[in-house]
């Protein structure tokens, strides 16, 4: 059942017209300027704002008290009519009129009427635009993002009505503690991925009601399947709901939302109906963005894959965006844009990329181009661009023409305490276990590939060399740890024979002084990083 803003006319003629005659009436004709349409306004039955008192004067709430006057139109003619609230049944119920400058019926045949709330008192006669509150934390703010009309509605003269609905969606949010969590107090809740349509917000913070409950208003708008739509923020960290489903925000509906809070992000445990007319909503399990954007560090802190690749795409745009690890990410069955470009030290990464002793796993990257499109985590690390504490397993594959580097094709910055695990083949470019050429101001300290190199030019550690390259060891099939040596200065060692993995560690834990992690032999024999004690 669609509650709505019923507005029946005031059918009563007025007293004293003794001048209209009963032939005329029977004519369906009426005296001119003697019955001026009247309206009483009813029926604005919504469900109440929590916390909101009765006498709230919002249209959200059913109270007609907020609003002072409304804009009519009839005819293509625009009018401004007065609003009174009757107290009668707690302003549920209005009477429009204008003592002024009415319109006036002049026969008994219907007519098509429009009426909107609020009006544009620069220019009454246009219906404005849809625009809410950006922060709808007060609730003044919040009430007042609300819009009503009634549009293009067939009026009778013994029984005339207007049917006025919201214009706005309503959205409420009912938060729960889950796993990680005892309580949601203290959460900020916000509407995200809007529309900005009409000068609306992307995004919307909501209005604390009351416990757990937060509510906002919308312009009414389709958010995308797979987009952040509701976001928690609680105890340090940001929550997103991503719905299955498209959300389609319909004037008019409300829908009402609980998730359940995770430490590793929220659960949405249904939709249901609340006031308003019934909107869509979808059960099912919902999960974060897996990752916390720090604005003021421009720092990605990363801890699920969906998260380092919303951090790839975001550096793809702006190469200084910074990225920390907090768990091991898997990169199965994803794909992965190399970041950077290696042509130069100011075209590659420019940022700190700090794995924090975490490892990313299952990357891997074929290519089949003849423009030299390379394999790498890394195109370019730029000048002023640093790699540290970070373990990756790789397979890379470059088919026909391009080079593959574990963590970089080329480095013009610093890479520190890395290590690369895994098969990299390059038909006809170079192959290096860490990075295939390191020029310039490259630094490379500390760092270990293990695995196989395929099939020319190839280096354990890098393929091309003219800086530094420091404490480094690999094991595998390369011959050497650098293919072709420029003048640079180069400490890399090869593990076989009397040489172990546990000297490896020995060797290049020294030349880690000032960093955060170091080096230990692993339960598979091969160096793991572990947090300074």
């Amino acid at each position: 059942m669609r509650h709505r803003l019923f507005i029946p006319a005031a059918t009563a003629l007025l007293l004293g017209l003794a001048a209209c005659t009963q032939d005329e009436l029977a004519e369906g004709m009426l005296p001119e300027g003697e019955y001026p349409v009247v309206i009483r306004a009813t029926g604005l039955s919504v469900e109440a704002t929590p916390q909101a008192a009765p006498s709230t004067r919002a249209t959200v709430d059913g109270d007609w008290q907020g609003v002072q006057t409304v804009a009519l139109s009839v005819g293509g003619t625009v009018k401004e009519y007065d609003v009174t609230a009757s107290d009668a049944d707690d302003y549920r119920s209005a009477t429009l009129s204008s003592d002024t400058d009415p319109f006036w019926w002049t026969s008994r045949e219907d007519i098509t009427v429009s009426a909107w709330w609020p009006i544009d008192k620069a220019d009454i006669t246009r219906m404005p635009a849809v625009k809410v509150a950006e922060d709808q934390s007060k609730l003044a703010d919040f009430q007042n993002s609300d819009f009503i009309s009634a549009e293009n509605q067939t009026v009778k003269f013994d029984d005339p009505k207007l049917t006025f609905t919201h214009r706005t969606a309503r959205v409420a949010i009912e938060l729960k503690p889950g796993t990680g969590f005892t309580s949601v107090d203290g959460a900020t809740v916000s509407l995200v991925s809007l529309s900005t349509d009409n000068g609306n917000p992307t995004a919307i913070q909501t209005y604390h009601a009351s416990g757990n409950s937060y509510e906002a208003l919308t312009a009414p708008q389709t958010v995308a399947k797979g987009e952040p739509f509701i976001r928690v923020e609680l105890g340090g960290g940001n929550f997103y709901f991503r719905p299955q489903n498209d959300v389609v925000l319909e004037a008019g509906n409300r829908y009402t939302y609980t998730v359940k809070v995770n430490a590793t992000g929220l659960t949405l445990e249904g939709c249901t109906i609340g006031g308003w007319e019934p909107g869509q909503g979808e059960s099912g399990a919902a999960e974060d963005l897996g990752y916390i954007y720090d604005n003021t560090t421009k720092t990605y802190t990363v801890y699920n894959a969906d998260g380092l690749l919303a951090w790839n795409e975001a550096a793809q745009s702006d190469l200084s965006i910074n990225c920390t690890l907090t768990a091991d990410i898997d990169l199965t069955d994803e794909t992965w844009t190399p970041i950077g470009s290696g042509f130069g030290p100011d075209n590659g990464y420019q940022g700190t990329f700090d794995g924090q002793g975490h490892s990313i796993t299952g990357l891997t990257i074929t290519t089949n181009t003849t423009d030299g499109e390379h394999a790498a985590l890394f195109d370019g690390i730029g000048s002023d661009g640093t790699v540290k504490n970070l373990q990756v397993e790789v397979n890379y594959t470059v088919q026909q023409n391009g080079a593959a580097g574990g963590i970089a094709y080329a480095n013009y910055g610093t890479i520190t305490a890395c290590s690369v695990k895994g098969d990299i083949t390059a038909n006809s470019g170079a192959v290096g276990g860490i990075a295939v050429s390191n020029l310039d101001t490259g630094i490379i300290t500390a760092c270990w590939y293990n695995g196989q190199l395929k099939e020319r030019n190839i280096g354990g550690i890098v393929s091309n060399n003219n800086n530094t390259v420091t404490a480094c060891y690999w094991g595998g099939n390369a011959g050497q740890g650098v293919n072709n040596n420029m003048g640079g200065t180069v400490d890399a060692t090869k593990v076989e024979g009397t040489t172990t993995w546990q000297e490896a560690v020995e060797g290049m834990n020294p030349a880690l002084t000032g960093n955060d992690y170091q080096w230990v032999l692993g339960t598979d024999d091969l160096p793991v990083l572990q947090k300074k004690q």
